[in-house]
């Protein structure tokens, strides 16, 4: 126990060195420029903030109160993923309806119109309805709403001044929580409550109910939790990577890396776009998978 606690401290000291280091030559290599420079500014991009950055100035967000429910306190002021998911939203809406109004106008689609309706139709044709039957075209618009939303927070992360909402675990904790109760209540509906409850047995002998249950119900909540884990990671290394490889030129002092640390990092950025396309559509592919399992039990059943 004492020499895994020596070997414990021993790399703790090791890492914790390491981070000074680093943090003393990007210092350095901007002291010698006369700019004041700190490690922790390049990860300022993806933490979260009351201050919103826009081209030319910056706004900080009001301050509210803090509520209290009980014993709990919880901060209800907005922050900077708050402020661009109400913004991703808006701009959601707004492409929707003009795509609908002019869809309406002219019922052969053309230009922004048609990606949006061959978008629509990938979903439905080939997520919805393999995953989930006929019977999950009812859940068509929620299906498209994950797959959109994401698809907006994503790609408005990579414009300068944005931010990815969807890097922050609390945003895809939420996300995962909404196709929690989406799974939960496609099964009900689909099977009625009685089928769901006895599914949580496992179909075993009801000697053996008190193991089965428990990892029935851990089962219930590990699907919407590698949903979430996996978006924030998703989204969160693209951008870690770019901050590691251009601090690569204040690492080596030298903009002889520069060419080679921009490249990469611009290699990285387009590659990024591919990823935000990819986890939108995993996110989406995933939920109409878990909603389809408790409707097609039903199916099977009869």
């Amino acid at each position: 126990m004492f020499e895994n606690s020596s070997v414990h401290d021993t790399v703790q000291q090791a890492s914790v060195s390491a981070a000074d280091s680093i943090k003393q030559v990007l210092s350095h290599g901007a002291s010698e420029h006369g700019e004041e420079f700190s490690f922790l500014h390049l990860l300022d991009h993806t933490k979260d903030s009351q201050i919103v950055e826009l081209p030319g100035f910056h706004f900080t967000l009001p301050k509210l109160p803090p509520l209290q429910i009980g014993g709990l306190m919880i901060d209800i002021s907005p922050t900077k993923h708050v402020f661009f998911l109400v913004l991703c939203a808006v701009i959601l809406v707004i492409i929707a309806v003009t795509a609908v109004r002019a869809y309406r106008k002219n019922m052969v689609p053309h230009g922004f119109v048609n990606l949006f309706e061959i978008l629509v139709l990938f979903i439905r044709d080939e997520v919805a309805v393999p995953n989930m039957g006929h019977g999950g075209i009812k859940y068509l618009p929620y299906l498209l709403t994950t797959f959109f939303y994401i698809l907006v927070m994503n790609l408005i992360g990579l414009i300068p001044y944005g931010a990815t909402a969807t890097s922050n675990v609390m945003v895809t904790a939420g996300l995962a929580i909404v196709a929690f109760f989406m799974i939960q209540i496609s099964a009900i509906r689909s099977q009625g409550l009685k089928h769901y409850l006895l599914h949580l047995t496992g179909g075993v002998h009801w000697g053996l109910w008190i193991i089965m249950i428990p990892i029935e119900i851990l089962g219930l909540f590990t699907k919407p939790f590698a949903l979430c884990i996996r978006l924030f990671a998703n989204m969160s290394a693209g951008h870690i990577v770019i901050l590691s490889l251009l601090g690569l030129i204040f690492m080596f002092h030298s903009v002889l890396v520069a060419p080679a640390s921009v490249a990469f990092a611009l290699f990285v950025n387009m590659l990024e776009l591919f990823v935000a396309v990819l986890q939108a559509y995993i996110f989406t592919m995933l939920t109409s998978v878990f909603m389809g399992f408790g409707i097609q039990t039903e199916q099977e059943n009869h």
